[in-house]
């Protein structure tokens, strides 16, 4: 009953700049939390950063400084704004969203996935 759509990815050079977008639809009361994970080639999926309903943010170490996470709680979507982009920051992006479902608990759902690649 919920989905969660990304746009934004792409191809930029190292120290350019992109903006992914996460916008969730369907049968929502709220979106307790929400988050972007990144997977490299080869390594392990990692949160990259995550806010919650109130706005608290937390980053991993690799991005702090660089990028910075938002949501518009009015829009249902949730944005990563990535500055300064690294080759190793090359991966596929997923966003995730702690949803509260009109009727039902809360439960995690995932988007389908963006290729974010950054070239030297």
């Amino acid at each position: 009953q919920v989905q969660l759509v990304e746009s934004g990815g792409g191809l930029v050079q190292a120290g350019g700049s992109l903006r992914l977008s996460c916008a969730a639809s369907g049968r929502i009361f709220s979106i307790n939390a929400m988050g972007w994970y990144r997977q490299a080639p080869g390594k392990q999926r990692e949160l990259v950063a995550s806010i919650t309903n109130g706005g608290n943010t937390n980053y991993a170490d690799a991005v702090k400084g660089r990028f910075a996470i938002s949501r518009d709680n009015a829009k249902n979507t949730g944005y990563l704004q990535m500055n300064s982009l690294k080759p190793e920051d090359t991966a596929v992006y997923h966003c995730a969203a702690q949803v509260t479902c009109l009727g039902y608990g809360s439960y995690r759902y995932w988007g389908q996935g963006t290729q974010v690649t950054v070239s030297s």
